[in-house]
């Protein structure tokens, strides 16, 4: 057996079987990365005071992005609850291997597990232990190793129209064929969208069609936005209220064959929260991210991604009142993203918000990275009403 997960992770080794752990874990990890209870208790004969250093430790170690190895046996839930607090304020995955699993050693099946919140849940007889591999996955988010030239738009929203014109401004070529679009890139750049393909526009599928057959070629990079994970578990038949220009990708998407709804839907779901790219000096995320969140465990920072920054109070509009999470950053990575429309790109500290409101009637806006330069075509009509007014930089 294979085990893969993240390489930046705290892995729980858990189980009462201690020979079986530690094998397991002399086999697959570092002894820099392995840390116990008993570890602490050479420095207190206090088991509650070992057990608080330990968490100190860990907490350390992952707020430095480095793998964590808690090797216990952690019989409880709530014992295992300390480890998964842990992991997600570090926006680490969180992984548990029960090595030398039996059925006597009071511990969860991998479902239950997962349903606690690990992502990764295995259980390893003592055998399996002794004989599985394991594999550290690259973050799929940690793209540094890619540096553009970029070309980031905005929230597209169905408009495929006003998509077609900005990339024709912006040097590539969109030729038509049976099955989506050819998308030819002017040499060496890369588009990347920032999410909101769907929703409210008139060509919807189009729109999906493009971006679609560009991740396959490896010529686009796409976050998902919001409405796009709205889209995504109303195909895969979760409840969800269809408003806010949902009903109107359903509409589109009825009169597509069901293959290509359920690639839209496994292509929403495949897509990563965010991107850190060209060396960490960029970063794109639909609706903003937190500073601590970048270049991490994406399904971590995901409803922030989608989301960005709300309180529990509505504004006039009936709307949540979002913040100003950009007034709070101060890292040294741009981050590009859209998801509230403004009059025209707002640049907030190190921080660039591109949607200006193309379905709305407003405009379709990219940035040409490294150059930093704006590109924008004008909405074609208006194909949705907008609840809130278009906000300028005096309003955030």
């Amino acid at each position: 057996m294979n085990l893969a997960f993240s390489q930046f992770a705290l892995v729980l080794l858990a189980g009462p079987n201690e020979r079986a752990r530690n094998a397991f874990a002399r086999r697959h990890f570092r002894a820099s990365e392995i840390l116990s209870p008993r570890h602490c208790q050479r420095r207190t004969d206090d088991l509650q005071a070992a057990v608080a250093l330990l968490e100190r430790i860990v907490s350390r170690r992952l707020q430095q992005r480095r793998l964590v190895v808690v090797n216990a046996p952690n019989l409880t839930q709530a014992e295992r609850g300390v480890w998964l607090r842990l992991a997600r304020r570090a926006y680490a995955e969180p992984v548990v291997i029960v090595a030398g699993a039996n059925q006597r050693d009071g511990l969860p099946d991998e479902r239950d597990l997962r349903k606690e919140g690990f992502h990764t849940a295995v259980r390893l007889s003592a055998q399996a232990a002794r004989t599985s591999g394991l594999q550290r996955l690259p973050l799929p988010n940690d793209r540094r190793d890619l540096h553009g030239p970029f070309d980031i738009v905005g929230d597209v929203h169905g408009c495929f129209d006003e998509l077609v014109e900005l990339l024709a401004k912006l040097g590539y070529r969109v030729d038509e064929t049976p099955t989506g679009f050819d998308v030819t890139p002017p040499p060496g750049r890369t588009l990347a969208f920032v999410g909101d393909l769907v929703d409210r526009g008139p060509r919807v599928p189009d729109v999906l069609r493009l971006a679609m057959s560009m991740s396959a070629s490896g010529t686009a990079l796409v976050v998902p936005g919001n409405h796009d994970d709205k889209l995504m578990r109303a195909l895969m038949g979760r409840k969800v209220q269809v408003t806010h220009g949902l009903e109107v990708s359903l509409e589109q998407l009825a009169q597509e064959p069901p293959a290509f709804r359920e690639a839209v839907r496994a292509y929403v779901q495949s897509l990563v929260s965010h991107y850190l790219l060209d060396d960490g000096r960029l970063v794109i995320a639909h609706a903003g991210i937190r500073e601590s969140m970048i270049g991490r465990w994406p399904q971590a920072a995901r409803d922030f991604t989608l989301y960005g920054e709300t309180s529990s109070q509505m504004d006039e509009f009936g709307l949540p009142v979002r913040l100003n999470w950009m007034a709070k950053y101060h890292g040294q990575a741009l981050i590009v993203y859209g998801h509230t429309p403004v009059a025209e790109p707002v640049q907030i500290n190190h921080t660039l918000n591109l949607d200006t409101g193309s379905v709305f009637g407003g405009a379709l806006t990219a940035l040409r990275y490294p150059e930093m330069t704006l590109v924008s075509v004008p909405a074609h009509a208006v194909y949705s009403q907008t609840n809130r007014p278009f906000m300028r930089v005096e309003d955030f």
